[in-house]
């Protein structure tokens, strides 16, 4: 079940919430132009976002769990979880990876009865996701079988934050990039890994670490800017190694 969200006015920055994400603009470098280029991304409200599946491919399978993390300069001020009746079984191999079984689900509603709430919850912040691609392209996977093209714009506000393209390469001297060891290394808990909730508030909480790191810009539109060029950068490498 989800959590109430604490009444606020406006971001720390004294710019009023967006109210819903459809209102958010896009500029041409994926920026949300509530929240100019130069503020301190410190100052913009993340929600970190996580997704359990019953499986890889999001035209295919479906969410089980959403977990909803607000942070706020860097602190958690609201979690927000829902478990997710898919309409299908989950298979054996999702289930060892996550432990949610078809008997978890039963009883929970679909993604269609719950669906504005996760688009309002969605609309608080720059989205913030640790691969963030999978997680967007589930949720997006779950709007567009809604048929509802105006809650579309919700689930992809702007260029995500993922902390997974600092880690390559922060941490590049590390074989493995997995959020599990990658809070081993910066001393951050995850009690329950591979659990929605869980995994999105350490996803924030490792790109909280990471933005001590004088390496790391600390202005919106500059830390943006580079996390596309290392993500080309890796994208090059992967297709090179392949």
């Amino acid at each position: 079940m989800s959590s109430a969200l604490g009444s606020r006015g406006c971001f720390p920055t004294g710019r009023h919430y967006p109210g819903i994400a459809h209102l958010i603009r896009i500029t041409g470098e994926g920026l949300a132009t509530e929240w100019d280029a130069n503020v301190p991304i410190l100052d913009i409200p993340w929600i970190a976002i996580d997704t359990e599946t019953t499986g890889r491919e999001p035209g295919e399978h479906r969410i089980v769990e959403l977990g909803c993390v607000l942070f706020e300069r860097g602190v958690v001020t609201a979690r927000h979880s829902w478990l997710i009746n898919p309409e299908r079984a989950i298979p054996e191999e999702s289930v060892a990876v996550h432990g949610i079984t078809d008997d978890d689900v039963a009883d929970k509603p679909t993604f269609s009865a719950v669906a504005a709430e996760i688009a309002t919850v969605l609309g608080r912040g720059v989205p913030l996701a640790y691969n963030a691609e999978f997680d967007r392209a589930f949720l997006l996977a779950e709007f567009e079988r809604l048929g509802q093209p105006d809650l579309l714009p919700i689930a992809r506000p702007t260029v995500w934050v993922d902390p997974l393209s600092w880690a390559r390469e922060l941490q590049k001297e590390h074989k493995s990039r997995a959020l599990g060891e990658v809070c081993e290394r910066l001393g951050i808990r995850l009690e329950r890994a591979h659990r929605a909730t869980d995994d999105a508030e350490a996803a924030g909480q490792v790109l909280t670490a990471f933005l001590r790191d004088q390496r790391v810009p600390a202005r919106y539109g500059a830390f943006i800017k580079e996390q596309k060029r290392l993500e080309r950068l890796f994208e090059f490498e992967r297709v090179r190694w392949r």
